[in-house]
């Protein structure tokens, strides 16, 4: 995808949520650092161009909710207002779905959502876990060696092949 695909692609992804949420005023964009929270920002922008309304956003850090890490840091210092929120969970791609099942296990310790849907960019496939995205910008079907990029500084989306 090029920078021209993907704007478009954020921007009708932007009008699924405007229809999907009746109630925008309580909705909140939360993106996984690091490549979600500059997605979420073009995703808030857009809410406010088309919407007219100026959605809370976060970055989650969800380094100590991941099953595949030794280190792990203070998920505490966090400063989420979630409670009783529609949030959105904003990645860049969804893959196996752990990390997505670390953000909601992030959220889950700053309080109790009204609802947690999830927007991806990219769904390449090769679940392990049972999730899905509520907004998809691409289905791209991918092998395991292979590795989607989504470079937010140069605006594109590409597939990595040297794994």
């Amino acid at each position: 995808m090029n920078g021209e695909q993907l704007s478009r692609t954020l921007k009708r992804m932007t009008h699924e949520i405007i229809e999907h949420n009746q109630d925008l005023s309580d909705l909140v964009l939360v993106g996984i650092l690091k490549k979600g929270y500059p997605i979420a920002q073009i995703l808030k922008d857009n809410l406010k161009r088309f919407a007219d309304v100026d959605v809370s956003i976060y970055p989650l850090d969800i380094t100590a909710y991941r099953d595949d890490l030794e280190t792990k840091k203070d998920p505490k210092n966090q400063d989420l207002d979630v409670q009783n929120k529609n949030v959105i969970i904003v990645d860049d791609v969804l893959y196996t779905g752990r990390s997505v099942r670390a953000a909601m296990d992030a959220l889950n310790d700053h309080g109790r959502p009204k609802q947690i849907q999830l927007a991806i960019v990219i769904d390449r496939g090769h679940r392990e876990l049972p999730i899905r995205a509520d907004y998809i910008g691409k289905n791209i079907p991918t092998s395991r060696n292979e590795k989607v990029i989504v470079d937010m500084l140069t605006n594109t989306v590409f597939i990595d092949e040297s794994k």
